[in-house]
């Protein structure tokens, strides 16, 4: 699976990346880094709602150590997975008496607690540590068999000094 180009993430990420989307995304992977940035903006100008395009660009900009533009990628991909989902900045339903979600199950939930994962390592790789400890407490409340990677961050947390 390429997250990156959109290959067979619509299953992971809960929905159809849309051809012109598809498209962009393509380009992006195929561009010179410099490039790569306002094609995946441009993506997620058409597609807003797209969880594809937000992992593209926190994984394009953290990978190009532009921690604040892949915090704010990450966050408005966790906003929109959390609407998408129906729960709330804490991973509760927004809908009294609706069932707790399933993050292990590919779609927005599992998106929403994967980028919980990514800004976590965002706040390690920036140095808050705090910032980074609580959101891998949510992610192991929340989704502690979802499997999404928090074992390695807790292990560079650890080994970070916290």
């Amino acid at each position: 699976m390429n997250l990156f180009t959109g290959e067979s993430a619509d299953g992971f990420f809960g929905g159809e990346v849309p051809g012109a989307v598809r498209e962009l995304l393509h380009q992006a992977a195929a561009a010179r880094p410099g490039d790569r940035a306002a094609l995946l903006w441009t993506a997620q100008a058409i597609a807003p709602d797209n969880l594809a395009v937000y992992y593209a660009l926190y994984k394009h900009h953290a990978g190009q150590r532009e921690l604040e533009l892949a915090e704010r990628a990450a966050e408005r991909g966790l906003a929109e997975a959390a609407r998408q989902a129906g729960i709330d900045a804490e991973g509760r339903p927004l809908a009294s008496g609706d069932a707790a979600p399933d993050f292990g199950a590919n779609g927005p939930a599992r998106f929403w607690l994967f980028t919980q994962k990514a800004l976590a390592f965002i706040h390690l790789r920036s140095g808050r540590l705090a910032q980074a400890r609580e959101r891998l407490a949510r992610i192991e409340r929340l989704g502690p068999d979802a499997r999404v990677g928090d074992d390695v961050l807790s292990a560079l947390l650890k080994a970070a000094g916290s």
